[in-house]
């Protein structure tokens, strides 16, 4: 199993060369599971070496830009290409509705001759909230990340847990600092992907940098960051984390191990 960062940027980042974080998980057949599908799908996805009819599967998180903005694109792409398949969408039953209603239904609810679904574009997998589905033999459990909280309620979110081949994973995807709502998640990980705020102007919806570094450090030494700013970072191997991923960086999961190795065309870097 190989997990791919598309990119490793947030929902706004300008850096040369980085994207949306969205990442590809590629099973050992060659199925595609997309975790996440942002605006910057269609150019991630090509850098990669990718094409949108690869994809087999997609995970949605939440209902931001940088996480559904690139669904059009994909089930327009592979609604009229006679050799693909819909993909299959996985994603929290109270995502679905609004997912539809709200984000894609204004562009893609009207085709020539008939009225369009959700459904007519993607076969949908409407999970229970904090449910989870499975996929090539791993399970996949949601986990509820407080985002958002609109003064009502939080803003559906779900981070994810797998086991891949006795290597415990932790996908946080986009959550405020919440050591005391995801400890748990946090203390039972053998790997934590991890968003992370680097901007100048903090926001009140993301894990600031700053804010991290109060993990334990044996949290942090488990810990890669991703959906940072562009710009100058801070110096994390040397607070305790592991990094901040790149763009192109692949981890690879066997039994029990995980390699990681930073990816560009033609050229494979180790880098741990």
């Amino acid at each position: 199993m190989e997990l791919i960062f598309l990119g490793s940027g947030s929902a706004f980042t300008l850096e040369a060369g980085n994207f949306q974080c969205n990442m590809l998980l590629v099973a050992e057949n060659n199925e595609k599971l997309l975790l996440d599908c942002g605006s910057d799908l269609r150019f991630s996805l090509n850098a990669a070496g990718f094409q949108v009819t690869d994809l087999t599967d997609i995970y949605i998180s939440h209902l931001h830009s940088d996480h559904v903005g690139g669904l059009e694109y994909v089930g327009f792409s592979t609604r009229f290409n006679p050799h693909c398949d819909r993909p299959r969408l996985y994603t929290s039953a109270d995502i679905v509705q609004d997912l539809w209603d709200h984000t894609l239904a204004g562009g893609m609810r009207s085709l020539q001759g008939s009225p369009a679904t959700l459904d007519t574009f993607f076969q949908v997998q409407a999970i229970e909230p904090q449910g989870s589905f499975t996929w090539q033999g791993f399970r996949f459990q949601l986990v509820q990340v407080p985002h958002v909280h609109n003064g009502q309620g939080l803003m559906p979110s779900y981070g994810l847990w797998c086991d891949f081949h006795g290597t415990r994973v932790f996908f946080t995807t986009d959550t405020q600092f919440a050591w005391t709502t995801l400890q748990p998640y946090y203390e039972n990980a053998d790997l934590i992907f991890q968003d992370c705020e680097t901007a100048p102007v903090p926001t009140s919806v993301h894990s600031r940098y700053e804010q991290l570094l109060t993990l334990p450090p044996e949290v942090r030494a488990k810990t890669w960051l991703c959906g940072y700013q562009g710009g100058s970072k801070p110096q994390a191997m040397v607070d305790g984390f592991r990094g901040f991923v790149k763009r192109g960086q692949v981890f690879r999961f066997t039994v029990n191990t995980v390699v990681t190795e930073l990816r560009s065309i033609g050229l494979n870097l180790a880098v741990s």
